[in-house]
């Protein structure tokens, strides 16, 4: 479905329109010889779906920007006409670039804002709903202060800043969105505070480190995706050592606004683009995304479909480029 009123539908194109060239630009995030050899089909399958939806295109090229920075600002010359980039990305650039489609992923069986809701001691598993977001969660773990803040998160009590700062933690580094950037807006939106700000802060250079510093009890909290634990549910009790399993030992204490998915994004200067194009590539890719061909291509990012998306959507995002920002002054 595509958002009503935002673009003329594409199935009002009287004649075929001709375009002789459309580049897709995709971001660094793997290796890009992967990139280019998995996007292979992503060509001729583009140039069918836009021929149905009105456009005759006599090209599709793909390339991998050297960066992400590289991708935003092909898009924002009218080089690249569509790209696949990140919310941050998006943002940054988003004066010269417009945000089509946010990408879809199986969402989890817990999704709520109330910490306590994820904290009955089952696992969390992925459900069938597709959704456009992951959650950024601050866990507590077994150590003495991790089940102290536990027990009053699990009771209905507010944690306090005190509370919080006499802690030990383990973060990631300042520009990881899960692991820095979004537990940065929880705590200033509940203490006027940052990571930066709490006194007993430790930089993991992974989460399997998290995890394991948290087992060991020597931090009693971390910040990461909320899949994380399914992802060392195992290692818990067998590398780690741990007798009871990761759910009745880690409990959630802070829920983090949700981080939006990476988008499909089109070029505001490209000469070509006009607002049925926008329409036809924003169907398009919804199209391709529901082919076994299509699904295929586009999960060398993780993803597994697309929906509409808007500018708003990002808004999150935008205040974590305030804290990145503000970060490196």
């Amino acid at each position: 479905m595509l958002a009503a009123g935002v673009f003329a539908p594409a199935a009002q194109v009287s004649a075929q329109e001709e375009i002789d060239k459309l580049t897709v630009a995709f971001v660094p995030s793997r290796d890009p010889e992967d990139i280019i050899t998995t996007t292979e089909p992503l060509k001729q399958l583009l140039i069918d779906e836009l021929a149905e939806l009105g456009f005759n295109v006599g090209e599709i090229e793909i390339t991998v920007g050297t960066s992400y920075e590289a991708v935003g600002e092909a898009m924002s010359a009218g080089t690249a006409e569509i790209g696949l980039i990140p919310g941050g990305t998006f943002v940054l650039f988003s004066d010269d670039v417009e945000v089509l489609l946010t990408s879809t992923r199986a969402g989890l069986t817990k999704d709520s804002e109330n910490p306590a809701d994820w904290n009955d001691g089952e696992a969390t598993e992925t459900s069938d709903e597709q959704v456009t977001y992951y959650k950024s969660l601050i866990l507590a773990g077994p150590s003495e202060k991790g089940q102290e803040l536990a027990a009053k998160v699990n009771a209905g009590e507010e944690l306090t800043w005190e509370d919080l700062d006499s802690a030990n933690w383990a973060v990631m580094s300042s520009s990881s969105s899960s692991g820095y950037i979004y537990p940065t807006i929880w705590l200033n939106e509940r203490y006027g505070k940052g990571v930066s700000d709490l006194s007993h802060a430790v930089q993991s250079e992974s989460y399997a480190s998290s995890i394991a510093r948290l087992a060991s009890e020597q931090v009693d909290i971390i910040v990461g995706f909320a899949d994380l634990r399914r992802d060392y549910d195992e290692q818990w009790t067998t590398e780690m050592g741990r007798e009871a399993s990761i759910w009745e030992e880690t409990n959630v204490i802070g829920v983090a606004p949700n981080v939006y998915n990476d988008t499909v994004s089109v070029s505001k200067n490209a000469e070509v683009m006009t607002d049925e194009l926008k329409a036809a590539i924003q169907q398009a890719f919804i199209n391709i995304s529901e082919t076994e061909e299509g699904k295929a291509v586009i999960a060398i990012y993780s993803h597994e479909g697309y929906q509409p998306a808007t500018s708003e959507d990002y808004d999150t995002e935008r205040e974590a480029q305030k804290i990145l920002l503000e970060g490196a002054e």
